[in-house]
């Protein structure tokens, strides 16, 4: 099993996937299993490969590879993706949906479509400060650091400042 004392390089390699639903306890818990069982045997040309997989929020699953230990390689980037299309698939989420944007209204984590997030900006639902999840994120230091950002921060600024400016 996982070691959950593990410390990681802050250059660890982050992948994170965002549902466009919350999970319930219990898919949190099964998909928990699912991730520790496959970063407990998770190789990289026989290497094995030093990873986590965890939930944050209940929406977002982050999987980290220390590469300092061992690279991760195109085969076993697709042996993770391949787990999450399964996860996709049994929990009828989508995972892969890079126009659904993830903000915090509180300490509640909300997911909208891009068309309804740039409604929500344009009645002021939405501002500058809102905190939003830079799901961009490569490494372990920049998740840490520069994944909850305020909107004004964050790359979708540029995207959405015709209604920020409005």
């Amino acid at each position: 099993m996982i070691n959950l004392n593990m410390i990681f390089s802050p250059q660890s390699k982050v992948w994170i996937y965002q549902s466009n639903r919350q999970f319930t306890a219990t898919e949190t818990a099964e998909i928990q299993q699912q991730l520790d069982a496959f970063t407990a045997q998770w190789k990289a040309h026989g290497h094995q490969l030093k990873a986590k997989g965890e939930i944050f929020y209940n929406f977002f699953i982050v999987l980290t590879v220390d590469q300092d230990a061992a690279s991760a390689t195109g085969c076993s980037i697709d042996s993770s993706v391949r787990l999450i299309k399964e996860i996709e698939s049994t929990y009828g989420v989508d995972l892969f949906d890079r126009f659904n944007m993830a903000y915090k209204i509180g300490d509640e984590v909300h997911v909208n479509t891009k068309e309804d997030f740039e409604t929500l900006i344009t009645i002021k639902k939405i501002g500058p400060q809102t905190i939003v999840f830079n799901n961009l994120v490569q490494t372990l230091a920049e998740f840490e650091q520069k994944w909850e950002v305020p909107l004004a921060e964050s790359w979708h600024k540029m995207i959405f400042s015709e209604q920020l400016s409005a």
